[in-house]
């Protein structure tokens, strides 16, 4: 994977966290968990889950949605998607 391949992925991630939360001022980071954000309940999980699929194109399986328990989680399971 390439590094420019990673920050596409992450600046993608933003601006899904942004537009979700309706925050532009939002700057992930990797250990950023949902303790770190007000707004981010069940509910928002969800909806986090269906933007980031819609916008890299992919369905989660339950185990997948499982593991992501921070932001590095969801990183290193769309760094993984195939470049564009």
């Amino acid at each position: 994977m390439t590094t420019a391949h990673r920050e596409k992925v992450r600046k993608k991630l933003n601006d899904i966290f942004c537009e979700v939360f309706n925050d532009d001022d939002i700057v992930i980071s990797e250990n950023m968990t949902a303790d770190d954000i007000e707004e981010w309940d069940s509910l928002m999980h969800v909806t986090l889950i269906v933007a980031i699929e819609g916008e890299f194109g992919i369905q989660l399986n339950a185990a997948e949605i499982g593991q992501l328990e921070n932001i590095g989680a969801m990183l290193a399971l769309l760094e993984k998607l195939p470049e564009e």
